[in-house]
């Protein structure tokens, strides 16, 4: 699976899920290029340590919520990809999806404004992983095709 279609994976994970999930945080990470380290499943008491990511040498970081935490979310985005716009918005109503948000015209929706933000991220990311070496007409099209449409307005 190559780069752009595993971001596109991580983005309707984002949408499927109805809740926060470190697995899905640490998926995240890794896709965004950061070093992961898990916490242990097997023979884990109390005392070990959470996951984290490698950072600037030997520095570890814990690993941030970013499918529980807006703050965090946006703090990644903005690392990641410091000049480009983005929205979020809270649908109200019957609907299965009460946020939707939009990065760099790719929209993504969830359950909650950290998942939603997450799924745009990885689209407009995708998107910007397979402009650099395509027709950039054709390649954003087809990053942003599997987004749900955009209900978002403007004000």
């Amino acid at each position: 699976m190559d780069d752009r279609t595993h971001l596109l994976t991580l983005a309707a994970r984002c949408e499927a899920s109805g809740k926060p999930d470190r697995e899905l945080d640490a998926d995240i990470y890794e896709a965004l290029g950061y070093t992961v380290r898990r916490k242990p499943t097997r023979l884990a008491t109390r005392r070990t340590p959470a996951g984290g990511i490698y950072q600037h040498g030997s520095f570890w970081k814990t690993l941030g919520a970013v499918s529980a935490d807006i703050d965090v979310a946006v703090s990644l985005l903005r690392q990641k990809a410091p000049g480009w716009s983005w929205s979020l918005q809270c649908l109200v109503g019957d609907e299965a999806t009460a946020f939707q948000a939009l990065v760099a015209d790719c929209s993504g929706q969830g359950m909650m404004g950290s998942l939603a933000l997450c799924a745009a991220m990885l689209r407009a990311l995708a998107r910007r992983d397979s402009a650099d070496g395509e027709d950039t007409g054709a390649a954003e099209a087809a990053a942003c095709a599997t987004a749900p449409t955009n209900r978002l307005t403007e004000t």
